[in-house]
């Protein structure tokens, strides 16, 4: 068994918070949650392992609906075991892979290959299915197989489902299978370059960049098809203001459209793409302040539904070349949940609650999935932090990969603790 005792409890699913001690025990469940739980008066007490989290918060552990592992087939940047632990050492307890691995996630035995190896990591691994074949936009995957397989929901990410009548046709299978389609809103004929905004970022490169049109357009049609088809639609890392009116809007009429954003879009500009250089490529790139804000906005009245990393690893080789031939992406989930205390809490627009909310248990909801609560019964998934704490963002991760604009940068709330099915799979003094 294992005793959490002295923290400052903060359940997202009930809003319950203040002093309590968990007990968790050997199924790797919850058993009790109590004010004062005297371990001496506990079967075999000699045996139970105790965490002193005096000074600490316990609450849920992380959920990221948005992460790439590149496993299969781009190990070299990262592998699920790697991806794993990164995010352990970030609070997370449960993630979300894409599938635009090598081969990608188009079939059940890619999948069946991602579930095994994710099983063997200590945190629950969940996969997605494609949406296209190859992610070549042309022809629909046997979504009822890869459902059946193990996907949690479906997504090209990375590339834009173009053509509408196939996205009509996805969707009215997704609705049906009742999974969320997660979709990369992009539209190519707005973009010259990707991986940086239209604007004096891109001038300062001697590039055109990205208009945000491209993710303006293709949010609106989107829209019209979730309105159309019942299909609920999760909007992939929101960058612009107008798509977080557009979303907000169809809230209001309850279109089922949900939204993610990331912490790089919540937390920087493209004037960083200035100061970091392929540190801050991405895609959809960085926007202007007033986007930013958006974001926050949007985050506070919930028509972002929740934070995911779109931790996307690169080699060093990778990110050094020129900007134009460098890969879009940084990494993310060992500095996501500071740079929500950072970025959202500390200035006032969230409460801390409402950032372990969407950080854990609104994607738990969406994707239906288990996760983001503490109550008995359920599986002991929790992360210890001192929030208190600071600490600077090392040049060397969890992760393989190192592709990270917030490197050397002082950041708050250090993880103590990440426990996973009841077992300690990461630990700050480790």
């Amino acid at each position: 068994m294992l005793l959490i005792k002295g923290g400052y409890l903060m359940d997202p699913s009930s809003g319950r918070e203040g002093k309590a001690d968990v007990l968790i025990s050997d199924d790797g469940k919850i058993s009790k949650i109590c004010t004062v739980i005297d371990e001496t008066k506990l079967p075999d007490a000699d045996l139970i392992k105790i965490i002193d989290a005096d000074g600490f918060i316990v609450t849920a552990g992380l959920i990221d609906g948005h992460v790439h592992f590149r496993d299969p087939g781009q190990t070299y940047k990262e592998d699920i075991i790697t991806g794993a632990a990164s995010a352990a050492k970030g609070g997370y307890t449960s993630v979300i892979m894409m599938g635009n691995t090598i081969p990608a996630m188009d079939d059940p035995k890619t999948l069946r290959y991602a579930l095994e190896k994710g099983a063997k990591t200590g945190i629950h691994v969940y996969v997605c299915g494609n949406v296209t074949k190859g992610m070549e936009g042309k022809e629909l995957t046997d979504m009822e197989a890869l459902k059946d397989a193990g996907a949690v929901l479906f997504s090209d990410d990375g590339k834009p489902v173009i053509e509408e009548k196939l996205m009509i046709e996805a969707c009215k299978r997704s609705a049906r299978l009742h999974k969320v389609i997660s979709l990369h809103e992009e539209n190519p004929e707005y973009i010259k370059e990707n991986g940086v905004n239209s604007g004096n970022a891109a001038q300062s490169l001697g590039l055109t960049g990205s208009d945000r049109m491209a993710e303006i357009t293709m949010v609106k049609r989107d829209i019209e098809i979730a309105k159309e088809t019942g299909c609920t639609l999760t909007i992939q890392h929101i960058s612009t203001k107008e798509a977080v009116d557009l979303i907000r809007e169809a809230k209001e009429q309850n279109i089922p459209v949900c939204a993610e954003a990331t912490p790089h879009h919540f937390s920087l500009t493209d004037e960083a793409v200035i100061r970091y250089g392929t540190l801050a490529k991405m895609n959809p790139p960085l926007r202007k302040e007033s986007d930013r804000m958006a974001i926050i906005k949007g985050l506070k009245d919930r028509t972002i539904d929740v934070i995911a990393t779109d931790h996307a690893p690169h080699s060093i080789e990778e990110k050094k070349k020129d900007f134009k031939d460098a890969p879009s992406g940084i990494i993310g989930l060992e500095t996501a949940f500071s740079l929500g205390l950072r970025e959202l809490v500390n200035p006032g627009y969230l409460t801390l609650m409402e950032l372990i909310e969407r950080m854990s248990i609104d994607a738990a909801r969406i994707y239906n999935i288990p996760g983001g609560c503490l109550k008995e019964g359920k599986e002991a998934d929790i992360m210890i932090f001192n929030p208190d704490e600071s600490y600077v963002v090392p040049s060397k991760f969890a992760s393989k990969a190192c592709n990270s604009p917030f490197i050397g940068q002082t950041l708050p709330g250090v993880i103590k603790y990440t426990i996973s099915s009841g077992k300690v799979v990461y630990s700050s003094e480790q």
